[in-house]
């Protein structure tokens, strides 16, 4: 109610809303870098967020959705990162929608929010559960959605089907390079892992370029 015993304005309930749901999230983040993992609780998130239980669920149907979420967001930084490396002109040679893609990717500062995702998901040390994994499949496919999307806009007379298999190709490409990365650097964001990340990000658009017969056993 305001001063005058009139219920609050729509425009101030939907802001109201849309301040506790950004508090959620955001409390969300904090806690899974806190922890290094997703195991935390209702009343723990909403203690954080300043919110009641009632309006953690006024706005998500479950802590899984809020995961989501925030995966969400750090891979949509992502996705504006890689949009920033496209060329504002679009080129109408053959191989460039490729070849525009993989400069987009090879430009982009993937380190800093792939090291922030491991850390969330690190379970000190050990390997993601069954849920952790099953929530990041999620996000990646949902990202892989969000660039075939992109390149559509940018190229409407492309296939999709051939969008779709090229973005899906260079996604689950990018999560093996990952795995690879952490194994060579042990995941640490250092001059010297960037360096082997550049190396292994090159390898994976070449191997999608010119395909996988073309590097013979042993191919560095």
């Amino acid at each position: 109610m305001n001063d005058q015993g009139n219920p609050p304005s729509r425009d101030r309930r939907e802001a109201l809303k849309s301040r506790h749901r950004r508090a959620i999230i955001d409390a969300a983040a904090a806690l899974m870098s806190e922890i290094e993992g997703t195991h935390f609780t209702v009343d723990q998130l909403a203690e954080r967020a300043d919110v009641s239980r009632r309006t953690v669920f006024n706005h998500f149907g479950s802590l899984d959705d809020i995961v989501l979420e925030v995966f969400g967001e750090i891979l949509e930084s992502i996705l504006g990162d890689i949009e920033s490396g496209f060329d504002t002109e679009v080129s109408t040679r053959p191989g460039a929608m490729f070849d525009e893609v993989a400069e987009a990717l090879r430009s982009a500062d993937l380190v800093t929010p792939i090291t922030r995702l491991k850390r969330m998901l690190a379970r000190g040390g050990s390997e993601p559960s069954p849920s952790q994994a099953a929530l990041f499949e999620s996000a990646i496919n949902d990202v892989t959605a969000r660039l075939a999307a992109l390149i559509l806009n940018r190229r409407p007379e492309a296939d999709p089907l051939v969008i779709d298999l090229m973005c899906g190709a260079l996604v689950s490409g990018g999560v093996v390079v990952v795995h690879h990365w952490e194994r060579a650097t042990g995941g640490v964001d250092t001059e010297d892992s960037r360096r082997t990340w550049t190396e292994l990000v090159d390898r994976m658009i070449s191997v999608n370029r010119d395909g996988y017969g073309s590097f013979g056993p042993g191919t560095p």
